[in-house]
C-alpha cells in the first residue's frame, strides 16, 4: 500500500511551491513570445539592410547629388613650383647627363667652371632664353622662370658652384583677391539659374553643363606640340634622337608600331645611343604626346 501511495504523490507539497508553479506557468510562455518577436524583428532588419546605419552608409547618403565623378580645380590657385632637382630630372637630364650636343655634364667641375664664372644672372638668362643647341627653358615653355633658375642652381652647385637659391616673390594683393571675386561672381550667376526640382534633374544639369566643354575641344595639333616640346632633340638629333624627316632612322622605329612609339615617348626610353626623358621633359598630356609622335612619324615615312 505504501508503494501505491508514493506513486500518487505530486511535486507540489506546499502553498509556496503551488504559487511558484502557477507564476512559472504564466511567465515562461510570455518570455518565449517576447524572444520570438525580437527574433522576427531582427530578421526583418537584416533583410532590409542592417548596414544602413553604418558611418559609411550615412556618408554615402549625405554625399552631394551633383558629385558626378570629377573634381573641379581652381584655375586661380597659385602654381606649385618644382624643385631644381625635379626640373633637372624631368627636363635637363637628357642632355646634361650624357653631354649630348656639347652640354656640360652634371658633376663635371672642369666643364662648368668657365660657365659658373660668367655669373648666376648670365647662366639663368641663357637657360631661359636658350643658347646654341639648347632651346629656351630646355624645350619646356611651361616652366616658370623661378623653376628654371632653381634647375640652374642645382646643376651648377652639383658641379662645383655655390649659387644662391632664387627668391620667390609674393603674389600681389590683387591676385590674392581674385579667387574671392570669382567666387562671388559664381554665386551671383548661380542665383539666376533655375533650381532643378529633383536630385536627378540636378545631376542631369551638371552633366549637360560639362558636355559643351568636352565637345568643343579642338583636335590636337601634333606639329605645335613638336615645335614646343620635341624640336630641341628631334630637330638636331640631340642625344641620339632621330631627326624628323630621316627615313632611315625612323623606319625601324615606325616598324615597332604606334603603341610602342607612344609608350616610349610618354614613359621615356633609354637606348644604346641616347636617352629620352618622359614626354621629352614637357608637361604635355598623353594625347598631345601621341599627336606629336604621329606628326614626326608621318613626316619621316
Amino acid at each position: 500500500m505504501s508503494d501505491a501511495h508514493n506513486q500518487h504523490e505530486t511535486l507540489i507539497k506546499t502553498p509556496k511551491q503551488l504559487i511558484a508553479a502557477v507564476a512559472a506557468g504564466f511567465l515562461i510562455p510570455i518570455i518565449c513570445i517576447v524572444l520570438l518577436v525580437q527574433f522576427v524583428a531582427n530578421e526583418s532588419k537584416t533583410g532590409a539592410g542592417s548596414d544602413s546605419q553604418t558611418p559609411e552608409a550615412v556618408a554615402a547618403r549625405l554625399k552631394p547629388v551633383a558629385d558626378v565623378g570629377f573634381t573641379l580645380k581652381d584655375a586661380n590657385a597659385p602654381k606649385v613650383l618644382q624643385t631644381g632637382e625635379a626640373v633637372y630630372k624631368a627636363v635637363c637630364a637628357a642632355c646634361h647627363t650624357t653631354g649630348a650636343a656639347g652640354a656640360p655634364k652634371l658633376g663635371d667641375a672642369a666643364g662648368w667652371a668657365s660657365r659658373i664664372g660668367q655669373g648666376q644672372a648670365t647662366l639663368v638668362e641663357h637657360a631661359i632664353k636658350g643658347i646654341r643647341a639648347m632651346p629656351a627653358k630646355g624645350g619646356n615653355p611651361d616652366l616658370d622662370d623661378v623653376e628654371v633658375e632653381r634647375a640652374v642652381v642645382y646643376i651648377a652647385n652639383q658641379s662645383g658652384g655655390k649659387l644662391k637659391e632664387p627668391e620667390v616673390k609674393a603674389a600681389p594683393a590683387a591676385a590674392a583677391a581674385a579667387p574671392a571675386a570669382n567666387e562671388a561672381g559664381a554665386q551671383t550667376a548661380s542665383a539666376t539659374q533655375p533650381v532643378a526640382s529633383s536630385p536627378s534633374q540636378q545631376t542631369q544639369a551638371v552633366a549637360s553643363a560639362a558636355q559643351p566643354a568636352a565637345g568643343s575641344a579642338a583636335k590636337v595639333d601634333g606639329k605645335k606640340i613638336y615645335d614646343s616640346a620635341c624640336v630641341a632633340c628631334h630637330g638636331a638629333g640631340v642625344a641620339g634622337a632621330p631627326k624628323v624627316g630621316d627615313k632611315d632612322a625612323w623606319a625601324p622605329r615606325i616598324k615597332q608600331g604606334s603603341a610602342t612609339l607612344y609608350e616610349h615617348a610618354i614613359k621615356g626610353f633609354q637606348g644604346k645611343n641616347g636617352v629620352m626623358p618622359p614626354k621629352g621633359g614637357s608637361t604635355a598630356s598623353d594625347e598631345e604626346i601621341k599627336a606629336a609622335v604621329d606628326y614626326m612619324a608621318d613626316a619621316s615615312k
